[in-house]
């Protein structure tokens, strides 16, 4: 059967609340894969009167692009009529997302263990920086610390230079893709047994995953990485070579693709050097090797060479900025900027998702929301009547209150 055009496409996760409570980056990356594929999210913040400073960053590209998709309520969980609202929001949740320190959770009550008995059904997602448990558990983590500590920085950089960090928040966006990953197997089990989980990583564990085959060198071998900087750490001609306008990307480390690149190159007589007949050789001999390869790449442009590399199915690309990222034809093709349409800031675009499903276009759809823009709305959705809702917020508990000048 053809589906409807005319009607949008269910989302995979249509039907399910989260509530996020999340701040800086890890949190708001896993709530933004569960928001982008459907999620109700409600975005539980606190009910402060915003300064310049806090309406420039929530309108800056980054909390637009982090918060997308979302419902915004301002709620005082320190206040006890603002933590009963907040008890209705978790009986009607079917996941709750935060990356407080531990003992933030414990004073506002809002733990795992204080959540379960309200809600067997909840599934708990956390991320801190250095795990629930164990002696850094109630230590503050960031995603530069978690870098250095979780040995990443020790190996990124040119050899000589010192350590370096990546140059994207790698750690916080890693725990944030394995956290919605975790909810949604927990969601899944929920499905079979009834009840939900408390799921949780941390920036420390996500970064030692990412080591993945320099930390496996390491345990099954004892091998300990040092820092390669362009280059593959063991296989070799794979790094960056100068062109006539820049700089490329080539990849031909293996026995299959290693005469190729000689062809490709113009010197077939290099097939024929025993010092670098095998991966081990070029690789002892990279720096004479690499040398040889960038006196002929650098007298012809990128796109030369890449064309030239993809006819001999050679691996190979430019090293783009970010704005030749965003007009490659590839990337044109693949829709990686969303457009989206906000009353403030009109029209813009956003990242948007690297996920594929079939039968539902990607789920970018609403800018992030103002603050406290859907609070009344949601406490109507728990019940509260129209007299309720304005005593909430005439209290402060929802919403700041007015300044004395304004209330005369």
């Amino acid at each position: 059967m053809v589906a409807d055009a005319s009607k949008p496409a269910r989302l995979p996760l249509t039907g399910v609340v989260v509530l996020d409570l999340t701040l800086a980056r890890a949190g708001p990356t896993c709530v933004r894969h569960l928001a982008d594929w459907g999620a109700d999210v409600i975005r539980v913040e606190p009910p402060e009167p915003p300064g310049e400073d806090v309406i420039g960053r929530r309108h800056g590209s980054d909390f637009q692009n982090l918060h997308r998709n979302k419902r915004a309520v301002q709620l005082d969980l320190k206040s006890g009529r603002g933590y009963g609202v907040f008890r209705r929001l978790v009986e009607r949740a079917d996941v709750l997302v935060e990356n407080m320190r531990a003992p933030v959770k414990d004073r506002l009550k809002i733990s795992y263990e204080h959540l379960k008995p309200i809600n067997p059904r909840l599934v708990y997602g956390s991320i801190s920086g250095f795990g629930q448990t164990g002696p850094y558990r109630e230590r503050g983590g960031v995603d530069q610390i978690a870098q250095g500590l979780g040995g990443l920085m020790s190996i990124t950089g040119a050899p000589g230079d010192g350590p370096m960090r990546v140059g994207i928040p790698i750690t916080d966006l890693t725990a944030g893709n394995l956290l919605a990953l975790a909810i949604a197997l927990a969601l899944f089990d929920r499905g079979r047994t009834g009840e939900g989980r408390w799921v949780h990583t941390s920036l420390l564990e996500s970064m030692i995953f990412m080591l993945d085959f320099q930390a496996a060198r390491y345990l099954v071998r004892g091998e300990v990485a040092n820092q390669a900087g362009n280059d593959h750490p063991t296989f070799t001609p794979t790094g960056v070579f100068p062109t006539s306008d820049g700089y490329m990307n080539i990849a031909a480390s293996s026995g299959r693709l290693w005469p190729r690149l000689c062809d490709a190159l113009g010197h077939p007589e290099w097939k024929d050097k025993a010092e670098w007949s095998t991966t081990a050789g070029r690789t002892k001999d990279r720096p004479a090797l690499n040398a040889a390869i960038s006196e002929v790449t650098r007298h012809q442009p990128a796109a030369h060479w890449v064309d030239r590399f993809e006819e001999a199915g050679i691996p190979a690309g430019p090293i783009n900025t970010i704005d030749r990222v965003f007009a490659d034809p590839q990337v044109k093709h693949l829709a990686m900027d969303a457009p989206v349409t906000g009353s403030v800031l009109g029209d813009t675009r956003l990242v948007a998702s690297p996920l594929n499903f079939t039968g539902a276009s990607r789920g970018v759809r609403n800018p992030a929301p103002e603050a406290g823009q859907n609070t009344d709305e949601v406490l109507a959705w728990l019940g509260y009547t129209k007299q309720e809702i304005a005593e909430l917020a005439a209290t402060g508990v929802t919403q700041p209150l007015a300044p004395e000048k304004e209330q005369a």
